[in-house]
């Protein structure tokens, strides 16, 4: 059974008794001794031990046989998913020999006194790869390709594009390796000539070459503030990186081109110099994921019959590909047993299982008695006293492991050469695993929607289903203009975990790639024909809330100002804001009014004078004009954006 039975807490004896008492109070009083050592009152004790039994079968049969038909009809509890996140291994210094990190590499979260570390383990063998460079290239827009390896290594100040840079103009570097995964660090020695940008937000972009073309590199810190002083760039180099042939030179290519500007930017007036590059790998980054992974488990012998059962010693299994790799000892050795969804297109040929994530239940293939008296065998059964063996599967997950970013900071398994690791960014996509009452709300409406998609609800469960590990999902009609006839809108607002001191980022709401894809293919292959799909985010409204507080009389003024701004951003939160703490609903606006009662209930706060709302842009920081409402469109969301809160109160 994948629903277990329930455990009610019905009326028992003592109960029966107490009500038979006061009912003799009311109907015959002058039945005074209600001692046990009347004989009314052991009759009334008799029939309360029949009565206890008997309620308490009867009150279990509505619950179990519910049960009982979500099991048949295949409702099955939902197993929890893991989270998963990148973490960087940083290296004490550069090494002349690659750093293997194997797979299963665990790290976890600091330990404290009222919690646990939260263990992830590596899903992929990472290899630190050394580099140095080799060449140094520079291709300016219109013209060939120009190698500068001899110069740069006679020290001359060389410029990294052209004299009046141009939208385009690249620096290559060509490394000795190809780096994919890792964490490449470029000394550059310049001198300031490269006059008129902003260094903050220089117009440059670092990419590397891969096998799908350039690709962006992250930049983890740059502190030559667009090439104009001496100092340091850390990139983070794509997988698939590659050695390839760029002006007649094989290397580990990297570049740093020049963008258009944005509006309002700085650009270059003059070019930057260099003298001296020097590359070297100073870490790398790997995927790692919130379980536990159990290697050859022995699950007992085969009996030979069909429709063996064996239970997995840890559970609920987090989703893998495939979920556990099973074998038995055959004559010939050991053989793999592949797990399937159910035994209905098996054979007695196919060596298929299923699994039961939630309860970690296996099951070989059954036998049914056809209509003629013949059986069927659907799955094959292994030989009777093979030894069965689970050679590898996850277990763990949940919502514990969606950790913020930073958080990841111990290495667990001794790794020598490496210092300290990170997680750049949080830790998302642990869902705990469905409960029963959870599986009771969905089955109405998994019967309702037979795996196809009509109503608008239809395609929010469907979508729920395919993706459960997003924060909210709604779905909308969609406007004939924008998105064609019969179109459905599926918005999708990911799982995001705040960054310490509970603040949302922008990019954290915007879902995936991969994630968005899923959905649609899930979706896809249960719409009604002619019916559009649209699966995005929503459009989010960036709000920013200038206010004027006074404080109590003596009351820290400081504290005040936190307080209240963490009240502005748990309230306008898209995930948790709003008046019941499930997120703002979408296309609700913002009142200030409610943003008064907000801040006035906030601790030391006497009096709220003042409260402007502000629309602004995530992307850009622009600020509209202060208003006392912000209108937002249906397929809208509110986002908390750089609250001013000035906070008046006098010392005493």
């Amino acid at each position: 059974m994948a629903l277990p039975s329930p455990n009610l807490d019905d009326r028992r004896f003592q109960q029966f008794v107490d009500d038979a008492k006061r009912y003799i109070q009311q109907r015959a009083p002058e039945w005074t001794d209600h001692n046990v050592s009347d004989p009314g009152v052991t009759l009334v004790e008799t029939v309360a031990h029949m009565a206890d039994q008997i309620v308490y079968r009867l009150n279990r049969v509505p619950e179990k046989n519910h049960l009982a038909f979500l099991d048949l009809v295949g409702i099955t509890l939902f197993p929890p998913s893991a989270a998963r996140t990148d973490v960087t291994f940083w290296l004490s210094a550069p090494q002349e020999e690659p750093v293997p990190l194997p797979v299963g590499t665990e790290v976890a979260t600091v330990r404290t006194e009222s919690e646990e570390a939260v263990v992830f383990a590596t899903e992929r063998e990472l290899s630190v790869v050394p580099c140095e460079l080799r060449y140094l290239v520079v291709q300016r827009s219109g013209e060939p390709v120009a190698d500068l390896t001899t110069d740069l290594a006679e020290g001359k100040d060389l410029m990294c594009f052209a004299e009046a840079p141009r939208p385009g103009d690249c620096m290559l570097l060509g490394l000795t390796a190809a780096v994919p995964h890792c964490a490449v660090a470029l000394e550059l020695d310049s001198r300031v000539d490269g006059v008129g940008v902003d260094p903050r937000q220089p117009p440059l972009v670092w990419e590397a070459w891969t096998e799908d073309g350039w690709t962006s590199c992250e930049v983890d810190r740059d502190g030559t503030g667009g090439l104009n002083r001496p100092g340091a760039v850390v990139l983070h180099i794509p997988g698939g990186h590659t050695l390839s042939r760029t002006g007649g030179q094989e290397a580990g290519w990297l570049r740093c081109r020049v963008t258009d500007p944005l509006p309002g930017q700085p650009f270059y007036t003059t070019s930057p110099t260099v003298r001296a590059v020097d590359a070297f790998t100073v870490g790398g980054t790997t995927a790692v994921v919130n379980a536990e992974t159990v290697y050859d488990e022995a699950l007992g012998e085969s009996t030979g019959l069909p429709g063996q059962r064996l239970r997995l010693a840890h559970f609920p299994v987090v989703g893998d590909t495939p979920p556990v790799l099973l074998q038995s000892a055959e004559h010939d050795g050991w053989t793999g047993w592949d797990v399937v969804p159910s035994f209905s297109a098996s054979t007695s040929y196919d060596r298929h299982i299923t699994l039961d994530a939630a309860t970690g239940e296996i099951a070989f293939g059954p036998a049914v008695r056809e209509p003629d008296g013949t059986l069927r065998q659907y799955g094959a059964v292994a030989a009777k006293g093979s030894v069965i063996r689970a050679v590898r599967y996850r277990t763990g997950g949940g919502r514990a492991g969606n950790v913020a970013r930073g958080a990841i900071r111990v290495l667990r398994t001794s790794i020598p050469y490496v210092s300290e690791v990170v997680n750049r960014e949080a830790a998302r996509g642990g869902v705990d695993a469905e409960t029963v009452e959870e599986a009771k709300v969905r089955a109405p409406i998994t019967l309702r929607a037979q795996e196809r998609a009509v109503t608008l609800r239809d395609y929010e469960e469907l979508a729920r289903r395919a993706a459960p590990e997003t924060a909210r999902i709604t779905c909308l009609e969609g406007e004939e203009g924008e998105h064609g006839a019969y179109a459905v809108r599926v918005l999708v607002v990911p799982q995001a975990v705040p960054d310490p001191g509970g603040r949302l980022r922008f990019e954290q709401l915007v879902p995936g790639d991969a994630l968005l894809r899923r959905i649609t293919r899930h979706l896809d292959e249960r719409r009604l024909i002619g019916t559009r799909l649209a699966v995005g985010p929503p459009f989010y409204q960036g709000v920013t809330v200038v206010a004027t507080l006074h404080a109590f009389r003596g009351t820290d003024t400081d504290r005040v100002r936190r307080q209240a701004h963490d009240a502005l951003y748990r309230h306008l939160d898209p995930l948790t804001g709003g008046a019941d703490g499930r997120g703002w609903p979408f296309g609700r606006p913002v009142q200030s009014g409610e943003v008064f009662a907000v801040l006035q209930r906030v601790p030391g706060v006497e009096l709220v004078d003042e409260v402007q709302l502000h629309p602004a842009d995530p992307l850009t920081g622009k600020r509209g004009d202060a208003t006392n409402r912000i209108d937002l469109s249906p397929p809208s969301l509110v986002f908390s954006f750089d609250h001013r809160v000035r906070v008046i109160g006098d010392k005493p």
